[in-house]
Parts: structure tokens; C-alpha cells; sequence
């Protein structure tokens, strides 16, 4: 009888990084999306009120800018050069692990679970930056 094993293939730095950020972002948006079914919460989001401040212009941008760099992320991913790639996702894997946490406390459990995964997620984002195969050249 023969044995038939599966292939698994290597699969590249950037795109594990790639697909990590993409993971994310889904978080993100099922977070938002099921919190819309908390009582009151349409309501807030009606009269202005996007849980850190009054939804203005200012405010919109920032919040705008700081959802469009994990988006940018999955293709910068692809096709930044291996160190600008690696330090970008090692600082901005901290910065939106800390961004998550600050949002967590008093959330509800739903919102809690899907940032624990963010926070996991976003660390591994951390951990791949931080492992980057790297080529031992000889020095000099």
C-alpha cells in the first residue's frame, strides 16, 4: 500500500504577513459590525458618537488614517524592500496591539474575544518581523 503524504510548501515571509494583516482587518470590521447590534449603539452612532470622541471632520480623518495603514499593510507586505518590510510590521504590530488593549476595557465579551484574537494576531505580526530568515554573507 502506498503511503501518499501531503505536500506542504514553504510559504513566504511576506505573504504570512500579508495574510496576518488581512485576518486583522477582518476583526476589525466583524468587531465594528456586531457592536452595531448593541442596544443604543445606532443611536450613538447617529447623533455623532464614535465611542473616542464626536465624529468631526478631525477626528474622521484620523480614525480614517489610522484604519488605512493596515489595510496598506497587506499589499506593502508584497512589495517593500525585506528591512523597511520587517521594521514597519515589527513597530506597527506594537502600535495596534496597543491600540487594541486601550479599547478593551468595559467593551462587551464579544468585543473582548475579537480583540484578544487582534492582540494574538497583531503579536505574531510582531514575531514573524522579528524572525525574518536572514542569508549569512560573508563579511567584509
Amino acid at each position: 500500500m502506498t503511503v501518499r503524504r501531503l505536500i506542504d510548501r514553504h510559504v513566504p515571509m511576506r505573504l504570512k504577513l500579508s495574510a496576518a494583516w488581512t485576518a486583522i482587518l477582518f476583526c476589525y470590521v466583524y468587531g465594528d459590525y456586531f457592536a452595531l447590534y448593541s442596544p443604543g449603539k445606532i443611536q450613538a452612532v447617529m447623533a455623532g458618537d464614535i465611542g473616542i470622541g464626536q465624529a468631526g471632520p478631525g477626528m474622521l480623518a484620523a480614525v480614517s488614517l489610522m484604519m488605512a495603514l493596515p489595510s496598506v499593510l497587506v499589499f506593502l507586505c508584497l512589495v517593500l524592500p525585506a528591512p523597511v518590510c520587517r521594521w514597519a510590521n515589527g513597530a506597527l504590530g506594537i502600535v495596534y496591539a496597543a491600540i487594541v488593549a486601550l479599547t478593551m476595557p468595559g467593551a462587551p465579551l464579544f468585543y473582548i474575544l475579537l480583540s484578544a484574537i487582534e492582540i494574538a494576531l497583531s503579536a505574531t505580526v510582531l514575531w514573524l518581523a522579528w524572525s525574518w530568515p536572514r542569508d549569512d554573507l560573508p563579511e567584509g
